[in-house]
């Protein structure tokens, strides 16, 4: 059993911790995790605690627990970088990072997942999908044959990509959205929840609606594009 500290403490990381919760439930013989508790630096939340966990101090205590392993579990909607920024900020090495998939997620075959990134109850990535570092995956998230997720998007409850798809770097993808087939999502940009996306979405944009359009730039600058070209 190894120890494991959460960075956060708001909705992402209560779910997060519930899901470890499930694993060691699950897991035959001892527990995987000693969930030690979670890691915010907003200092009104220390010492009390989230869904019977403590709340330890702030992300500096990282360095206090060396041998535990860590997830951050951080971004909204508002402020989708904040992981990446915790990440580059606490630069710790990929082994400290835990990857915690749900036991009620189905990870197909040839399918992987990078170190620091969560999978919810009732996801499911059918066939040689492929999920970077640092991705936050909500309930009942559909990933479907040869989709490529790059590392710090995040994708939010019922969202359905096709297969080939691919979510840049950083992407945002609201609840409920649909995603066409082959479909490439740039870096950084931003899907409102319930869109249906038929066709590229360039890198640092916000698209919205059926079929989804262009709205305006998203306030989350893109350090590179991971868009690739179609025919």
């Amino acid at each position: 059993m190894r120890d494991l500290l959460i960075i956060g403490a708001g909705g992402f990381a209560r779910e997060t911790a519930a899901a470890v919760a499930a694993i060691n439930a699950a897991a035959p013989g001892a527990p995987l995790w000693r969930l030690r508790g979670f890691l915010d630096d907003d200092p009104a939340l220390h010492g009390t605690q989230r869904v019977g966990v403590p709340v330890l101090g702030g992300t500096g205590l990282v360095d206090d627990l060396p041998d535990a392993a860590v997830v951050i579990c951080v971004g909204n909607p508002r402020n989708y970088r904040s992981r990446q920024r915790l990440v580059q900020r606490l630069g710790l090495p990929a082994r400290r990072y835990a990857t915690l998939v749900h036991p009620a997620a189905r990870i197909g075959t040839g399918c992987t997942v990078g170190p620091g990134s969560v999978l919810l109850a009732g996801v499911d990535l059918t066939a040689e999908v492929r999920v970077g570092a640092h991705v936050a995956v909500m309930p009942q998230v559909v990933l479907t044959h040869d989709d490529v997720v790059e590392p710090f998007a995040t994708i939010a409850s019922g969202v359905r990509l096709g297969g080939g798809a691919v979510l840049g770097e950083g992407a945002y993808v609201g609840a409920g959205a649909l995603l066409r087939e082959g479909v490439a999502v740039g870096a950084w940009a931003q899907i409102g929840m319930g869109s249906v996306v038929l066709r590229d979405v360039p890198a640092g944009e916000v698209w919205v609606g059926n079929p989804a359009r262009f709205l305006r730039p998203t306030d989350q600058p893109a350090t590179r594009s991971s868009l690739r070209s179609h025919p």
